[in-house]
């Protein structure tokens, strides 16, 4: 499909022949992983026994760099598994226009079964051993959050890295994000993937040409909504659809399901996880012995692990929008029986780019050593105490003080920014426009090549293409 356009937009001398031969050869050198390292090392657990721990790294494409991915800990982590998630993140990165090559590691542990100590020997290691191979650093690869990993692994990660290796780099914690706001961390990371699955649902459920193919309404208002995974992402999911007006209706998680027609509350069910550790048992919702994902819904948003929605469950999904929160949750045939029941899904690469999107935004901050905002806070909060003072003082010359000083009161917004932008909110400014123009970029390519309701095809078509070129204009040297 998109070979023929990028031969038609190739401006140069060569013949056509030619011209589809370097088009061709660019995308052989996009599609495999240009290095993958596979490591083995011993830990001393608690008890006194050794263990040794397996690892991987898989570095897609540099042809942005530094690299980009996150770092898993799971039991079922591969090396093939590894190597697709970063081909994955190239073209996550490409759609949402950040300026890094993809990534992504994996540890082959179940954190349930260590005790912080040994999670922090296994993390600290294994950032050693990336280290001694050059994978990692602020401009080479930098490693982010996953799966059973978040500020504390990303905080002992760029301890070990900047006290090694790094000592002399003034870069030194820019080799990671996703880090606490004390070494270097950003205000709305946490968050930053649930909400950029709010924008990106946003994006789409706004658009009536959409909408209307679904059968259902613009906006939030009177949809509901399941969600599998009662995670970071899922959380935050849930917390700002809720405050949008949608209603959760029901929550997956691995050890129960728990379901609720008049709409659970996500603040309620934060606290009372993190008081039980689990979401069964939940006072307001009743237990769900069915399959979650199946149940009656407007929006499904799987946000929990690959593969859930296979060609044995597609055609019980009741959802007419599937927001895949979660990486690779969807199998090919599942989707291509989604198309044809005319089903929306909003695919992984663009729904779940919030969190890379806002890593880039930390990587900046840890190159520029400066906080965003801190530079024209008090400039931009004096500016607009200064509009308000002249409009006052303005109105008064023209009507007089004869009852009285003219009272000039702002509205309930613009009071809210009188102070000028904190971090978080250029954080989250930033992350609404990057999810916004990048669904705008997904529409004009789902037309532009008549693809419907597709918007998975769509959405690689616009990665390839910025990847390409990429490698295009720069050139390929020792060729």
């Amino acid at each position: 499909m998109v070979e023929d356009h990028l031969v038609e937009g190739l401006r140069n001398r060569e013949s056509p022949e030619q011209k589809r031969k370097r088009v061709r050869g660019i995308l052989r050198i996009i599609k495999p992983c240009n290095h993958v390292l596979s490591v083995c090392f011993p830990i001393k657990k608690d008890n006194g026994e050794w263990e040794v721990i397996e690892g991987y790294r898989a570095q897609h494409s540099q042809h942005r760099t530094p690299c980009k991915g996150g770092i898993r800990y799971s039991s079922d982590v591969s090396v093939d598994e590894v190597k697709a998630l970063a081909s994955l993140m190239t073209y996550k990165c490409a759609v949402v226009d950040v300026p890094f090559g993809g990534a992504k590691a994996g540890v082959k542990i179940n954190p349930r079964n260590y005790s912080d100590n040994e999670l922090e020997k296994i993390t600290r290691r294994f950032t050693i051993e990336l280290a001694k191979k050059g994978f990692i650093g602020p401009g080479i690869d930098v490693p982010a959050p996953d799966m059973s990993t978040g500020e504390r692994e990303m905080s002992w990660i760029a301890d070990t890295y900047a006290t090694t290796l790094g000592h002399n780099d003034i870069n030194a914690y820019a080799c990671v994000t996703g880090k606490p706001i004390s070494q270097g961390g950003i205000h709305g990371r946490i968050s930053a993937t649930g909400r950029g699955v709010f924008h990106g649902i946003e994006n789409f459920i706004n658009e009536a040409a959409y909408m209307s193919q679904l059968g259902l309404s613009p906006g939030f208002q009177d949809k509901t909504f399941i969600i599998q995974g009662f995670g970071n992402v899922g959380l935050h999911s849930m917390r700002y659809l809720h405050r949008s007006g949608a209603k959760c209706v029901g929550i997956g998680e691995m050890d129960g399901n728990i379901w609720n027609p008049n709409g659970i509350d996500p603040k309620e069910l934060e606290d009372y996880k993190l008081e039980h550790g689990t979401i069964v048992g939940f006072p307001n919702a009743a237990p769900y012995e069915g399959r979650i994902l199946e149940a009656a819904c407007d929006i499904l948003i799987p946000a929990a692990s690959e593969k859930q929605l296979t060609k044995s469950n597609a055609h019980q999904i009741k959802a007419k929008i599937i927001a895949e929160g979660a990486n690779g949750p969807t199998t090919p045939e599942a989707d291509r029986i989604f198309l044809e029941r005319n089903v929306l899904v909003i695919p992984d690469m663009y729904l779940n780019a919030g969190g890379v999107t806002v890593s880039y935004f930390e990587w900046l901050k840890n190159l520029n050593h400066v906080s965003y905002g801190r530079l024209t806070f008090k400039y931009e909060r004096d500016s607009n105490y200064h509009l308000l003072m002249s409009v006052q003082e303005s109105l008064e010359r023209k009507f007089g003080k004869h009852g009285g000083a003219i009272p000039i009161v702002p509205t309930s917004e613009f009071q809210a920014r009188v102070a000028g932008a904190s971090e978080k909110d250029i954080v989250h400014s930033g992350l609404a426009f990057t999810m916004e123009r990048s669904a705008r970029q997904i529409m004009r390519t789902a037309n532009k090549y008549n693809l419907g309701l597709d918007l998975r095809t769509a959405a690689y078509v616009n990665a390839i293409e910025k990847v390409f070129k990429v490698y295009n204009e720069a050139g390929l040297i020792l060729t």
